[in-house]
């Protein structure tokens, strides 16, 4: 397990389109997944320290956000022979035991993870309504532990500002997890 920190967001960057089997047995692309407002593209797995810590906070901050016309989806890219943990019907598990309001996406090939450029779960891409980026940032000051209540809520701030003006703040801390577990 490598700690990385996610590249400072390149602001207006067109979202890469994709193609993926999600864990409700359809096939989503970009634009099923875009929201009236914007998209929360996702990289998270199973097994990081990093992703466990923040189940709770993330699933709330995006049901708030849905409700501002920001959708989300996430996209597991992970060595799944190398690490089991991240397999298809684990990744089905997740998604029911948390109740995750998006679509949850295996990235078998690793493309889509390299397109958009993603190093770490969890690794955050906010978008406008245009597909343009405008948010590469972390959930909030959690690491291995989640933030302290009370903590400055920075991807859901971001997010509505989006939401609201089509662009994101200039100001923004990278994310930090694991590294993405690439294939041999």
């Amino acid at each position: 397990m490598a700690l990385i920190a996610t590249p400072v967001c390149d602001f207006g960057q067109a979202a890469p389109d994709f193609n993926l089997l999600g864990v409700d047995g359809r096939h989503w692309c970009l634009s099923e997944c875009m929201g009236e407002n914007g998209l929360l593209v996702m990289f998270i797995c199973n097994h990081c320290p990093y992703v466990k810590a923040v189940h709770e906070r993330l699933i709330k901050d995006l049901l708030a956000l849905k409700s501002l016309g920001i959708a989300s989806v996430a996209i597991m890219s992970n060595d799944v022979e190398a690490y089991p943990e991240d397999s298809f019907d684990n990744m089905k598990r997740m998604s029911v035991l948390h109740q995750y309001p998006f679509p949850y996406l295996l990235d078998a090939s690793q493309d889509v993870a390299k397109a958009y450029g993603a190093v770490c779960t969890p690794d955050f891409f906010g978008y406008n309504a245009h597909a343009e980026l405008q948010y590469r940032g972390r959930l909030d000051a959690s690491n291995k532990e989640a933030a302290p209540e009370g903590s400055r809520r920075e991807l859901f701030d971001a997010m509505q500002q989006v939401a609201e003006t089509g662009k994101g703040p200039e100001s923004q801390i990278p994310s930090i997890g694991c590294s993405i577990k690439w294939k041999a």
